[in-house]
């Protein structure tokens, strides 16, 4: 189970009733092993070149073609929550590449100018991640957080949930854009 820093517990912070509230800035949960290209060259869609590079050849190996495609960068409003998905990105680097015995998980803050900020969307494509295993590791830590602060077990319906309560109540957001590095800051304790 994750145990998340302290300096990076802000849930307390975010969280009410309506969900996690949201502002101009948004959170993004990585492996160590790509803080400093992120930090020179910011953020790009479909951004960890070695993951791709691994579902490529063991497509090849099993004889079906890989169509990469181009994900959006993920976000979320809290750093609480992007720690978690840091360490799932590690998780999967260790899984499909040779990783530094080093690495570890990251949270870096993205501060939006407004016209970046207005193209946040809510991510429904979670959807289809939540019914999956690692997804319902994610929905029981995210039951953990709103016990944690007396909020209940959030409720949601995966198939009829309006766009926003995957950003609310999930906090669960991404931006079709790369975001410049200059926008960017490595959160450290």
């Amino acid at each position: 189970m994750t145990t998340t820093p302290t300096f990076l517990k802000d849930a307390k912070d975010l969280l009410s009733a309506d969900g996690f509230a949201t502002s101009t800035t948004w959170y993004h949960g990585t492996s160590s092993a790509l803080a400093a290209s992120i930090k020179e060259q910011g953020l790009k869609r479909s951004g960890d070149r070695a993951l791709k590079e691994a579902a490529k050849k063991t497509m090849a190996t099993i004889g079906n073609s890989y169509t990469e495609s181009v994900e959006p960068v993920f976000l979320t409003q809290s750093k609480e929550l992007a720690f978690y998905w840091a360490e799932q990105t590690v998780r999967d680097r260790n899984v499909r590449v040779e990783i530094e015995d080093d690495e570890e998980p990251v949270v870096f803050a993205i501060e939006l100018p407004d016209e970046l900020n207005s193209q946040v969307q809510p991510d429904v494509g979670a959807a289809s991640l939540l019914l999956l295993q690692e997804g319902e590791k994610f929905m029981a830590y995210l039951a953990e957080i709103y016990q944690t602060h007396d909020m209940g077990i959030p409720e949601i319906d995966l198939r009829k949930a309006d766009r926003l309560e995957y950003l609310t109540t999930l906090g669960m957001a991404y931006i079709d854009t790369d975001i410049d590095a200059a926008c960017i800051e490595l959160i450290v304790d």
